[in-house]
């Protein structure tokens, strides 16, 4: 009776609690920090714990990491959860750990998983009883600490990042739940296709094994065999990892704008179909689209930024999910164009100066005159109208006095910018450092 109450416990926990390793003899993943010889399984095997934060994405073992230390060490452990936890929590956790028995041998650990969800004054609290030994803290986060940790806090700890795992660690991970599992070994589950549950776990393990788990309960047949359009047929969609607030939101949206500014349209439209299977904001999209016309296509064909906002303009007349189509046709033009950053480089650089030369004095002849007292001041004196002149051009100073060799804009090397560079040779000789 007692063993069948047991077993009944057992099975009402989800499969990944189950498989929880309690050391890092099946741990799976991450062995740059645990494997053998690695910084953390060093630090954890001497006894001798640093503060330190966790940084990586969802189900890659940050928690797990935490509960092995607590199971190896012979100190003093408290969690906390930044969520539910306040000012008032963590210090009824440093006065326990102050109390401790064990305090002069190493003091307490304390575990706060979420770490990125405390506010400032919740980290503050924090600080001395770190600094002074009397907790080891460990924190786990899934966003940037650069972001979300204060910087006191982040200089006294260790920084140490977990990743996504391979695929080789996962099918590791499966192997392993099927044949050490008792409820999975019962249902004789075979693995026939994997790269279904592979794709949808998106290298996290509790998804993993939670999608796994799904496919053999939805299933009433036995042996259970995974095949892909079962693990379709289970989740009905893919499930994206894309927090439109998180970290992740930001690494796409770099590798979408850094594929087409390296002119790759292939993966250009796969990080924003990234996006948009993950609900992004239509309009923000079509926002770094504008942007990347002008910042990475630019002078090399001007034809980029009208292109890309005749996309967004389309995509607030239209809607979605057809939006998606001009979209996808300004992001295939602004990849296979030529390149060219020399006006956001040249109004970088314009703004420099501006920053380090303060504000010069416009020239007398570049101002108007509009009262008989400037006039009389020589404002205006001396101005050339330019459409007076042969070509619509008349030498003459535009820069402000002091100013005059100053240089911002270099063309670049493209048929566009080629034929500007040529049209300035005429008119300004080798006066200016963009005609040479």
């Amino acid at each position: 009776m007692v063993r069948a109450i047991f077993n009944i416990a057992v099975m009402a926990q989800p499969l990944a609690e189950r498989l929880r390793p309690t050391s890092f003899d099946n741990y799976v993943g991450q062995q740059h920090l645990v494997g053998d010889g690695a910084v953390l399984r060093r630090m954890i095997d001497s006894g001798r714990i640093l503060s330190f934060i966790m940084w990586g994405p969802p189900g890659t073992g940050k928690t797990t990491i935490a509960r092995i230390i607590a199971n190896t060490l012979n100190r003093p452990f408290y969690t906390l959860n930044a969520v539910s936890a306040g000012v008032k929590e963590v210090r009824e956790v440093i006065e326990k750990a102050k109390n401790s028995p064990l305090f002069s041998r190493g003091g307490a650990i304390l575990f706060i998983d979420e770490i990125h969800r405390f506010s400032k004054s919740q980290q503050d609290s924090l600080l001395s009883a770190v600094e002074t030994g009397t907790v080891t803290l460990i924190g786990a986060t899934t966003e940037n600490p650069s972001f979300e940790v204060i910087r006191p806090l982040l200089s006294r700890c260790q920084l140490y990042v977990l990743k996504s795992l391979e695929q080789n660690d996962l099918m590791q991970l499966l192997d392993y739940a099927i044949t050490t599992d008792d409820v999975l070994k019962s249902r004789g589950v075979e693995l026939r296709e994997t790269a279904a549950i592979m794709r949808y776990s998106g290298g996290d393990a509790r998804k993993l094994l939670n999608i796994l788990e799904l496919v053999v309960e939805s299933d009433v047949e036995t042996p259970v065999v995974v095949t892909d359009e079962k693990v379709k047929q289970c989740l009905q969609q893919n499930p994206a990892a894309y927090d439109k607030d998180g970290e992740m939101h930001y690494d796409i949206i770099s590798a979408f704008i850094k594929s087409i500014r390296g002119s790759d349209p292939d993966a250009a439209l796969y990080w924003m179909a990234r996006m948009i299977e993950g609900g992004e904001d239509p309009a923000f999209i079509a926002r770094r689209i504008v942007i990347s016309a002008s910042e990475d296509v630019g002078l090399a064909n001007p034809n980029a930024l009208l292109l890309a906002n005749a996309a967004f303009d389309a995509v607030t007349k239209i809607g979605w999910p057809e939006g998606r189509i001009p979209l996808a046709q300004a992001v295939v033009y602004l990849a296979t164009s030529p390149k060219s950053n020399s006006a956001y480089m040249g109004i970088n650089k314009a703004l420099m100066t501006v920053r380090e030369t303060g504000n010069l004095p416009v020239p007398l002849h570049l101002r108007n005159a509009p009262t008989k007292l400037m006039a009389e001041l020589g404002y205006a004196d001396g101005y050339k109208y330019s459409h007076d002149y042969p070509g619509h051009f008349a030498k003459q100073q535009f820069l402000p006095d002091g100013g005059e060799s100053f240089s911002f804009w270099t063309p670049q090397d493209n048929p566009v910018e080629a034929k500007a560079k040529s049209w300035m040779q005429q008119c300004w000789g080798d006066d200016k450092p963009f005609c040479k």
